[in-house]
């Protein structure tokens, strides 16, 4: 189905959500038309932000929003769907566009397994009628499936259009693209030498695709590296707690821009505690770029002023690899917490592969080195 008939027969005219590849169509679709236009148009840091932000939207015009995401962000939308959507509180309804990835019969990377198997039964759960759009959905089929959506609606319960792979097409093509000047891979590599032997809890994406292969091209080992392949913005949680519990041992994460605006409250717990063995990179290329390169607002925030904010004793933000090498050694060498925003353009190669060990391999080896340390 076309893209362009999709939100037609929709009917809205306001969409909020985060960025997904299952749905790149309908991002670029939304970037083309309104670009980040907050009348319209408001790519959230995370799935419950922009449920809550499409119910405040509902609550000043009385008009049904649309909030798309892919299914792994189902997780962070149960609260405010259960105790602020639910008709037996507000009744504030929402049309839900979710990216099925891991469908069960079609292959897909092991983080999206479970969430696949149990989409539909979560969303049965939170009582929010859904339908799955394939491409063999039709205009007519979808229309009438709306219809019915739009009495469910206007009884105060939300709905959901679960998407499969393809099934919205002539997406118009958008550039994504910075002025930076410094590849995130390249970025890696600097990473990768300075830490040596030291354990690396690297981001969901392209980043862990790159550790692991600059890793295999160096001839070297996976045991120092946990890839978190699922579970986006959780990263630098899963590093402090190895910090706290290997304190003679010096961390390392690779975060990303999106992934630290999703879960950012983190930032605030890290920076109270204060581990001193840990190093927190955050390559900050202010966009999406693992699900097609959509905008982040990280490009419009201090990231290093939200660190020291939140209680890291030392934050500097670089963009040039001559920088980047001083200050990697410097955080070697200061003993405290330290965060480094290195500034990233937009862009992977296109041959780039993904791990070739499993997420369970991925976790016994890095457990069995930790436990050496």
């Amino acid at each position: 189905m076309k893209v362009q008939s999709f939100v037609d027969i929709l009917g809205a005219d306001f969409f909020t959500g985060v960025p997904d590849s299952q749905l790149k169509a309908l991002c670029n679709y939304l970037m083309a038309k309104y670009g980040i236009d907050s009348a319209h148009h408001v790519i959230a840091a995370n799935e419950g932000n922009c449920t809550a932000l499409a119910a405040g939207y509902h609550l000043a015009t009385g008009k049904v929003p649309v909030v798309y995401m892919q299914n792994s962000g189902e997780g962070n939308i149960i609260n405010p769907v259960a105790s602020l959507l639910n008709d037996k509180v507000y009744a504030i309804p929402v049309i839900f566009v979710i990216g099925w990835r891991g469908e069960p019969g079609i292959h897909d990377e092991p983080q999206h397994i479970y969430q696949g198997e149990v989409t539909l039964k979560l969303l049965e759960d939170m009582d929010i009628k859904s339908f799955v759009v394939g491409k063999e959905t039709s205009e007519e089929e979808l229309s009438s499936v709306m219809l019915d959506f739009r009495a469910v609606l206007s009884s105060g319960k939300s709905v959901a259009f679960v998407i499969r792979k393809g099934a919205l097409s002539d997406a118009p093509v958008v550039d994504y693209s910075n002025e930076c000047l410094m590849l995130r891979e390249e970025i890696i590599k600097y990473i990768v030498s300075a830490s040596g032997t030291d354990p690396i809890v690297s981001t969901t994406g392209k980043a862990s695709r790159e550790l692991f292969e600059i890793r295999e091209a160096n001839g070297q080992g996976h045991q120092y590296d946990f890839l978190t392949v699922g579970s986006m913005g959780h990263s630098s949680s899963i590093a402090l707690g190895i910090a706290f519990n290997k304190p003679d041992t010096r961390i390392w994460c690779i975060d990303g821009d999106g992934a630290a605006l999703m879960h950012m409250g983190s930032m605030a717990v890290i920076g109270a505690n204060k581990p001193s063995n840990l190093i927190h990179i955050v390559i900050n290329n202010s966009a999406h770029e693992t699900v097609g390169g959509m905008p982040t607002v990280a490009g419009q925030i201090d990231v290093v002023g939200v660190a020291k904010a939140c209680g890291y004793p030392y934050a500097v933000s670089v963009d040039s690899f001559d920088s980047l090498d001083l200050e990697l050694e410097s955080a070697k060498a200061r003993n405290c917490l330290s965060l480094i925003e290195v500034k990233c353009s937009i862009g992977a190669r296109d041959d780039l592969g993904r791990p070739t060990t499993t997420a369970l391999e991925n976790k016994q080896n890095f457990m069995e080195y930790l436990s050496g340390l």
